[in-house]
């Protein structure tokens, strides 16, 4: 592949990987947008090793885990400050904001199995490849996420 080729392919996937990574990320736009930055110049520099679409997801997830590894004070998502949090303004009607708040419920594999599965439409075997994980353990996680949103959605 050439890198004008794998440019190509980034421009396409940038958006993507960033929706994908802010959902993950439970609507944190900035930290979103780190992490796809950097997936983004990692791939970029070991651009003559890409696997295909699902190579960039797996180094977005992967970065996002050592991001969630790095935060020492894990807050729950406290809707009130973040109102009166300037930056949250520009985000105001964002229609997804409630799904977002629940997702941050889920531990992050079940989070991103089903972002994956359900937001970007990723095969079970390609989920497995992304997480490092197998198929079964997948499902279980679709399974298990499916239904802790079922009971946090209902609670809303």
């Amino acid at each position: 592949m050439t890198r004008e080729q794998f440019i190509a392919i980034v421009k396409t996937e940038q958006e993507p990987l960033r929706r994908f990574l802010l959902a993950l990320c439970c609507g944190n736009r900035d930290e979103a947008d780190d992490i796809a930055q950097d997936a983004l110049v990692k791939a970029y520099l070991s651009f003559s090793k890409y696997e295909g679409t699902t190579w960039l997801y797996r180094i977005a997830y992967h970065l996002f885990i050592d991001s969630a590894r790095c935060r020492h004070n894990m807050q729950p998502l406290n809707v009130l400050e973040k109102q009166e949090d300037a930056s949250f303004a520009a985000d105001r009607n964002f229609r997804y904001q409630s799904l977002y708040i629940v997702l941050e419920e889920l531990p992050s594999k079940e989070r991103t199995a089903i972002l994956l599965f359900y937001l970007k439409g990723y095969a079970i075997r390609e989920i497995a490849g992304i997480l490092d994980a197998t198929e079964d353990a997948v499902k279980k996680q679709l399974s298990r996420g499916r239904d802790k949103l079922k009971t946090l959605l209902k609670d809303e």
